[in-house]
């Protein structure tokens, strides 16, 4: 029997591992986690009672084989969750489908809301052309920004940044009010320092034309809308957030035969003829293996090749940039958000799942509204508002080291001085999570990313997936696409790596001009 070893037990890693046993008995499967949990940045931190979803994460793909595998794991409700009972929400529910209510495995329909917060206003996300986005801009700003897109429809700029990138597409007003300021705190780089090809592979089909022309179409009489919309304006989402479909899959994933082990870092990659020949861990166990499969950084896989791996090669993995961030979960008595949106919640507090903030004036970057995920993050959905506020940093810098009580206390002052919470708001709980390389990042030596695929590609039983694995910023959907993609070529002998790389550098693997792809998961 062969074997193969996984290297990260994340959604690409746990993907691989499933298919591979579903779709063959002729290997020996192994997934080395270096953490004590699965699903990396796609898991559910359990805290007091309440749940947090880690940079969240809406289940919407226009790939078939990922939809499938997550209605073969989790099937969609069939009967009403808690909120949508206590509120008398309707909503299209599955035929047959499990009741949220009695059963954990199943998977929740909801609504998708996010807006910007500036100006101490909600904007809708993406911008839309409706005439509340027109006030709360105000007349001075809407004119400079009609006469700026203008401007930039007929004097186009190169697109040797992602500044230039966003301001060919809107124009400069724009760009300045709702991507340069957010951009910056995301990256901690101006997007002039930032490669083009990251608002290429997350903006698709995103510009003001598409925005008028989604304006335009809702004036149209069209028999087809309820199916479009209901695909831009709808999510699926596990009844316990991410990390409970992954750790289903972990489940069903021993059960088939596959091994799990914990706690194991690798951090030697023993290389040699052209291919890996087996993998060390920080704890000094030794993996060997006829096929690999790595979902770690790229820089640190690298890295753990050692000497043998030529220099200029080194030192571009060696420069690979990152983006870590640090997540804040409070447990309050309210906010002081009003709901003016018309959608019923309970406590009747603002419905969206996500809120960017585009202020410059504050560190913070977005904040999730876990109730609106799900009502079963929450101990008590009914009397408390349990959110996620999330900071973009680099591990090791004055935020990251920052005391968990300073960087609580910092981040209710945010809030306060933004009018998110009253000076005298109750903060009932709280909790802190650090997440190393949540983000790999376009500048630096990306630029040069394809001499590096090139090189990892001429190790035959080597294959590169996920986010971190191949330093792309995948959706969840999209590492799951590279490892499906690496299952087959696995055991249909496929020598070319091509398929793996090429996941999310087209349109068939993004929403319409819903972007939804341009949204951070």
């Amino acid at each position: 029997m062969k074997k193969c070893i996984i290297i990260g037990g994340g959604p690409a890693g746990l993907t691989a591992g499933y298919e591979l046993l579903k779709k063959s008995d002729e290997y020996e499967v192994v997934i080395l986690e270096q953490s004590e949990a699965l699903g990396g940045i796609s898991r559910t931190v359990k805290y007091n009672g309440n749940r947090m979803d880690i940079g969240g994460h809406r289940f919407f793909s226009k790939d078939k084989d990922v939809t499938d595998f997550w209605a073969e794991l989790m099937p969609l409700q069939g009967e009403p969750s808690l909120d949508d009972k206590l509120l008398g929400r309707e909503k299209a529910l599955a035929k047959g489908g499990p009741d949220p209510e009695k059963e954990d495995r199943v998977m929740l329909l909801r609504r998708r809301i996010s807006r910007i917060y500036y100006l101490h206003k909600f904007f809708d996300y993406p911008i839309s052309m409706k005439p509340q986005t027109f006030i709360n801009m105000g007349f001075a700003r809407t004119v400079k920004a009609g006469f700026s897109y203008l401007k930039s429809t007929v004097s186009k700029k190169e697109e040797t940044s992602l500044e230039n990138f966003y301001i060919n597409r809107f124009g400069k007003v724009l760009y300045s009010m709702f991507f340069e300021g957010y951009t910056e705190k995301l990256w901690g780089r101006h997007p002039s320092e930032i490669s083009a090809d990251w608002g290429a592979q997350r903006v698709k089909g995103l510009s003001i034309l598409a925005v008028i022309k989604d304006m335009l179409s809702k004036l149209v009489p069209n028999k087809n809308r309820k199916v479009e919309t209901s695909l831009i304006e709808e999510f699926q989402y596990p009844k316990f957030g991410p990390g409970q479909l992954w750790e289903t899959v972990g489940d069903e994933f021993v059960k088939m035969g596959g091994k799990i082990l914990y706690d194991r870092q690798v951090t030697d990659i023993d290389i040699s003829g052209g291919k890996v020949n087996s993998v060390k861990c920080a704890n000094g166990e030794v993996f060997d293996g006829d096929v690999f499969i790595s979902s770690m950084p790229v820089k640190d896989l690298v890295a753990g090749m050692g000497g043998g791996v030529p220099a200029e090669k080194q030192e571009i993995a060696a420069g690979l940039p990152y983006r870590d961030f640090v997540t804040i979960g409070l447990l309050l008595d309210k906010l002081n958000l009003k709901n003016e949106t018309g959608i019923k919640t309970l406590g009747n507090i603002v419905p969206d799942c996500w809120i960017y903030v585009q202020d410059v004036g504050v560190k913070l970057g977005r904040i999730q509204i876990f109730n609106n995920w799900s009502p079963y993050l929450v101990k008590d959905p009914q009397n408390t508002v349990w959110i996620g506020l999330e900071y973009f940093c680099n591990e090791g810098d004055e935020f990251w080291n920052m005391d968990e009580k300073a960087c609580v206390d910092f981040a209710v002052s945010e809030l306060k001085s933004m009018g998110v919470i009253d000076a005298d708001a109750k903060v009932l709980d709280s909790h802190r999570e650090k997440v190393q390389k949540a983000y790999p990042a376009y500048f630096d030596t990306y630029d040069r990313m394809g001499e590096l695929v090139e090189y990892l590609d001429s190790f035959g039983n080597l294959y590169c997936v996920g986010r971190n694995g191949q330093h792309r910023y995948n959706n969840m959907d999209h590492s799951m696409a590279t490892s499906f993609e690496a299952v087959s070529n696995i055991l249909s002998g496929k020598q070319s790596k091509e398929n793996i790389w090429s996941v999310n550098t087209e349109a068939e693997y993004h929403e319409e001009t819903s972007n939804e792809n341009n949204e951070k998961k």
